[in-house]
């Protein structure tokens, strides 16, 4: 092993303060090729982090190789704990995963029973995503997991139905954006839900130096709030513009001809959409959020100020992905 100087790991390799410097990071973290890597690979890669934070790695290790190993640490392993999370879960298999819901989603839009079962398919993958990338300070209960779930895939059907018997007499293209009323709706309740440790009891927050300060409320608030933002924005495009797109598409002739193909061709534009829109939608607020220290609880902000005086204008947490 060779000692290191003047070279962090954990360093952003793009000024995480701009949105061109996260798209950056974003689709470096979500690359869906990082999905196919075996775990064996992954465990290497988490090896050399540690080794490097240590400020050692093998001889011959090249900066380029130390980068390739941040990028499967950050894509597989949490941020709080450092544990790997599930397959599924990770944002590099929301291309893979959510564009062959979305695509089905969008397709099988006209009878309720296909209603049911798609919001029900993806309410369960969202699900899994939400608690995958959960701020890992703040533990969540089976029975509060459970509840979140069936709560948020209650919204999403009771939306798609009911919108889905309220757009009966409407034009054919507003039926086709029922989908993307009842998946913004679930993500208002979903998200927020599986997180609602975190708006109970706070979030951690702490100095610029990662020095712990309390938990804080309003920073679960604020971070939560984001989050379910760039879900909606993350879906928006796909869910909105490919309607159209599959709107004026079926009126030719071939189109008709090959109707068996219009759900795989929707999955496909929909993967085609969600590879950009992942980063995108990841990268519109900072992962390390701020917030004023004036902006706190009282009762914490008195706190800080006891312990630290006016030496902490700013206190910063994990929101979430």
């Amino acid at each position: 092993m060779i000692r290191l100087t003047n070279f962090s790991i954990d360093a952003p390799r793009w000024d995480q303060n701009t949105f061109l410097g996260r798209l950056k990071h974003f689709f470096n973290i979500t690359d869906p090729r990082t999905v196919l890597v075996s775990e064996r690979e992954l465990d290497r890669a988490k090896a050399l982090v540690e080794s490097c934070r240590a400020g050692l790695v093998p001889p011959g290790t090249s900066q380029e190789q130390l980068f390739y190993a941040k990028k499967l640490y950050d894509s597989a392993f949490h941020p709080d704990s450092g544990e790997k999370m599930n397959l599924i879960g990770r944002m590099s298999f929301q291309v893979p995963g959510g564009m062959a819901i979305t695509g089905f989603m969008l397709q099988f839009y006209r009878t309720v029973p296909a209603v049911v079962f798609w919001q029900w398919v993806n309410q369960s993958f969202n699900a899994l995503v939400n608690y995958t990338n959960r701020n890992a300070a703040c533990p969540i209960s089976l029975t509060q997991i459970g509840v979140a779930y069936v709560t948020a895939t209650s919204t999403a059907l009771a939306t798609a139905i009911g919108l889905n018997l309220y757009t009966k007499r409407a034009p054919p293209l507003v039926a086709r954006w029922v989908p993307f009323a009842a998946v913004a709706a679930a993500n208002c309740v979903n998200i927020p839900m599986m997180r609602q440790q975190e708006l109970i009891n706070g979030i951690v927050v702490t100095d610029d130096k990662d020095c712990e300060l309390g938990h804080s409320r309003v920073a679960a608030v604020k971070g939560i709030t984001q989050v379910v933002i760039s879900r909606i924005v993350m879906a928006a495009p796909g869910m909105v513009l490919l309607p159209i797109l599959m709107e004026r598409l079926e009126k030719f002739p071939f189109m008709k001809r090959i109707q068996v193909l219009h759900a795989p061709l929707q999955v496909m534009l929909a993967g085609g959409f969600l590879l950009f829109m992942v980063p995108v939608a990841c990268s519109l607020f900072p992962q390390r959020c701020s917030l004023a220290l004036s902006s706190l609880e009282p009762e914490l902000r008195a706190s800080i100020q006891a312990k630290h005086g006016d030496c902490v204008p700013y206190v910063y947490f994990n929101k979430g992905l």
